[in-house]
């Protein structure tokens, strides 16, 4: 079965009903549901965990039979810092991006589709990558 992984702008905008970005986000999570599983890594997780109090309330948030967990892989860390230093040569400013690559090369590695409201960095580094977005 295909799968997506869910970045974690577009939970945030279903969890706390972004008045610009709710619609979208819910309907491409609807869509992506019922033609692939919905996925998120640890870094997802703990990009959304800093709106709740306890994680029993993140739990419940992002139940794991609707939002598959999956750990991360070694070779998407290599990746990752790879396209985090062609970011830096290029002059990028932020200092620490490296949870955007991460998430990127995770998807990318495994063949994963990504499912991201800000897809301008993502496409830029992982040319390949599926990407759904606005």
């Amino acid at each position: 079965m295909k799968r997506v992984l869910v970045d974690a702008n577009v939970l945030l905008d279903v969890l706390t009903e972004d008045p610009q970005w709710y619609a979208w986000s819910a309907q491409q999570l609807d869509t992506c549901a019922a033609q692939a599983k919905l996925c998120i890594n640890p870094i997802i997780y703990a990009e959304v965990s800093v709106g709740f109090e306890r994680i029993e309330q993140l739990d419940g948030a992002l139940p794991p039979d609707v939002l598959n967990r999956l750990e991360l892989p070694w070779e998407a860390g290599f990746l990752a810092g790879k396209a985090f230093l062609r970011y830096r040569r290029a002059k990028g400013a932020r200092t620490s991006p490296l949870p955007d690559f991460y998430i990127g090369a995770h998807a990318a590695i495994e063949g994963m589709t990504l499912l991201t409201r800000d897809a301008k960095r993502y496409r830029a580094y992982y040319p390949a990558l599926e990407i759904i977005s606005p």
